[in-house]
Parts: structure tokens; sequence; C-alpha cells
């Protein structure tokens, strides 16, 4: 429930509560959904109820919290992995001590990550003011349709970090817009220079970090290199960090690659091609590198 992760991008996961339900195209082959089968521990789906974690696995963040503190660190916190943090389903109480865990923690980064960007105003904490100092909103977006329903409402509220999961990515999707200011066309790499501008109505709400990442587990759906290579140059363009995450099961086949013969091809129409060759030997490198960004959050330094 909550624990050192494999995500690449955090260093824990806590779940405060488990079960969900599928909201778009990205929920299709839900990992979390295939745990929840295997596990019997929660049912999952629009009516199904969800299930509060453990009194000990609420102790955890405490725990890393100390340690971090201890250490001299930052750690970061996926929170949830499980479920959807801005379920409308959840019970007020549950949110409250959630809010109480995060404001208590503050040597960790909280990342909040939802496909439910219409819920995150009614769900946050009252004295949210310009936002936690360590708490990075995210919302995911694996194709146009929902870039443009998850843009519109996180550029709406501040945050010490806002972020952009585009995994599963599905499509070719321009997030070029959301890099930049929509008012007076900055982006974050000349930030002195847009906050300064006497005109600009929106200082802050260019997207400060990216993610982006293939599909993995059993029917995974192949991603186009094109893609992920247009995401990358958009947010390198802008600099805005960006984290690309994996392949999933499919990689390029690009010559060199060092793959056997995969089962399965998968040709794109602007003639890409890629292969089945498993999460593991896909890796996540793109023209020999690794893409790691990690931003810094705005605002006041946490003490």
């Amino acid at each position: 429930m909550g624990a050192n992760t494999k995500i690449e991008w955090a260093d824990h996961t806590f779940n405060p509560w488990l079960g969900c339900h599928h909201v778009s195209p990205g929920c299709d082959h839900c990992y979390a959904e295939a745990w929840a089968k295997r596990s019997g521990l929660v049912q999952w789906g629009p009516n199904a109820a969800r299930r509060r974690s453990a009194d000990a696995n609420w102790k955890k963040p405490i725990e890393w919290n100390a340690q971090a503190d201890a250490e001299g660190v930052r750690r970061r916190v996926f929170c949830a992995s499980l479920a959807d943090v801005f379920d409308d389903r959840i019970p007020p109480r549950w949110h409250q001590d959630l809010w109480l865990l995060i404001s208590q923690t503050k040597h960790l980064d909280w990342l909040l990550l939802t496909k439910r960007p219409q819920n995150i105003q009614s769900l946050l904490p009252d004295d949210w003011g310009e936002g936690y100092p360590n708490v990075w909103l995210g919302c995911s977006a694996e194709n146009q349709q929902r870039l443009a329903l998850v843009g519109r409402y996180l550029q709406a509220i501040p945050a010490a970090v806002r972020f952009l999961s585009c995994e599963p990515l599905l499509e070719d999707i321009d997030i070029e817009p959301y890099l930049r200011c929509e008012d007076c066309g900055y982006s974050r790499s000349d930030m002195a220079l847009h906050m300064d501008h006497h005109l600009c109505r929106y200082p802050d709400r260019v997207l400060d970090w990216v993610i982006v990442g293939g599909e993995s587990g059993p029917g995974a759906r192949p991603m186009n290199p094109s893609w992920v290579r247009i995401i990358i140059n958009a947010c390198e363009e802008a600099g805005t960090p960006v984290f690309f995450k994996q392949w999933g099961e499919w990689a390029p086949l690009v010559s060199g690659a060092g793959f056997k013969q995969p089962k399965r091809i998968h040709q794109f129409p602007d003639g890409s091609r890629v292969g089945r060759v498993g999460k593991k030997n896909a890796g996540r490198t793109l023209h020999g590198r690794t893409y790691d960004g990690i931003p810094t959050p705005r605002g006041v330094p946490i003490s």
C-alpha cells in the first residue's frame, strides 16, 4: 500500500485508499484494476465502495518524513497508485485526513496525479491559498481530447508544481500551447521576463513538468516514437523538464537496437515500426539518451 516504489520519478508510493473506475481510454488496461482482481481486496467500478488503507500504512509517510529530515533531503511521494486522489466518491473525512498528513510531512513532496481534474478545485483544503509548497498537482492526458480537458482545469489552479503525465501515450498530442503563457507567450525558460511582464494576467500558469511513457502489461498498445520526440522537443525548446518513463511493451525497431526478431510488429502510417519486446527489453532511452528532468517547485522554499 505504501513503500519504496518502482516508479522511476518517485521515491515512495502511498495509497490512502483503494478502488477506482474507468474515465478515459487510458484506463482500458489499468494495472491497478488488474491488481484489485488478483488481490480481491477491493472491487472496481463506479458503484463499488472505496476502501481505506490500514492505519499502519498511514503512519509510513511520517517515518519517511523523519528519515528525509535526518538525511537533509527531500523525497517524492506518488499518491495514489491504486486509486485516484481526487475521486469524488471518497468520504470527506478521508480527504481531510490526507491533507492533514501532507501538511505534517514538510520534507516530502507529494505528487497528486489525477484523471479527474474537474474535481480538484472542490476537493482542495480550505487553506490551499496559492498551493501547499510540498504538493505537486498533475493530470493524465493520453490523447488530444483529454489534454484539452485537463489543461483547462490544471492551468486554473495555483500550485508549487503543475505537471502533465502523458502515459500511456496513445496518439500524437500538441502540448506546446500549455508550455507557454496564453497571455504573453513566455515559456518557463524565460520566466524572469515572464514574471515582469506588466500586461501578463497569468504569470505562472505554464506547465512545470511533463512525463511521457508507453503502455505496459497485457494488451499494451504501441506508441509511435515520433509522438515521444515531438513532446520532448517541445519541452526542451520551452525549457520545461521532461521525464521519459518507459517505452512500455513496444520498442522502436531501428538499426542497432539489439533485439531478437519480435513475434509482433506494428507499423504506423508514417512508416515507424515498433516490436513487442517486453518492458524490460524496451527500456527508456531515446536515441541512446535518458530524459530524467525533474522540476524545481515555484515559490518559497520549504523550511
